[in-house]
């Protein structure tokens, strides 16, 4: 059985700013990656009840780095354990681990993506379309191909590489609509 993602809102980047909020489903694991900063918190749970689910339902909340506008809302998920690049987080428990290779389900697996941040990780759901990431490689489907805010432009580029040397059929930007990669991984 192969994962499914859905994107609970779009984000935006402007005079204002939003994290693109998704929903990653396999078997038992019901993962929100990047509940952030978002105009009314009903947005990323109107999405959630009408697939017939409820906050206390989701398993697990990922975030790529640790900018409030893609934690914010974490704690609209009561009963889940939270995810980052060195370690698992459930009520008072800490467990130390690395990120990279870390494996939520059989089809969705953490992988070490540094650049925007040194601590960044991408979410890799194998779904029946193929390999989706959730990552803040990009902000949007347009880059920027220099990311401003990088703590380290190289090590950004690396990231970008190494992901795209996997052939993601969909990329799920931090700030826009998911889109497919250019052919070549360019």
């Amino acid at each position: 059985m192969a994962a499914t993602a859905q994107i609970l809102t779009t984000g935006y980047v402007g005079d204002r700013v939003a994290s693109t909020v998704t929903l990653i489903r396999d078997g038992e694991l019901i993962a929100v990656v990047d509940p952030g900063m978002v105009r009314d918190r009903a947005l990323i749970l109107d999405p959630i009840v009408a697939l017939g689910l409820s906050p206390d339902d989701v398993t697990d909340v990922v975030f790529s780095h640790h900018h409030p506008d893609h934690t914010l809302n974490a704690a609209l998920f009561p009963r889940a354990r939270f995810h980052d690049h060195w370690a698992i987080y459930t009520d008072d428990h800490w467990e130390d681990r690395d990120a990279d290779g870390f494996t939520l389900s059989d089809s969705v697996r953490l992988m070490r993506t540094p650049g925007h941040t040194a601590e960044d990780i991408t979410t890799l759901a194998e779904t029946d379309g193929g390999l989706v990431a959730a990552t803040h490689l990009w902000w949007h489907a347009d880059g920027p191909e220099r990311d401003p805010f990088a703590t380290d432009a190289a090590q950004l580029v690396t990231s970008r590489q190494r992901l795209l040397a996997l052939r993601p059929a969909l990329i799920i930007p931090g700030h826009g609509a998911p889109f497919t990669p250019p052919a070549g991984g360019a």
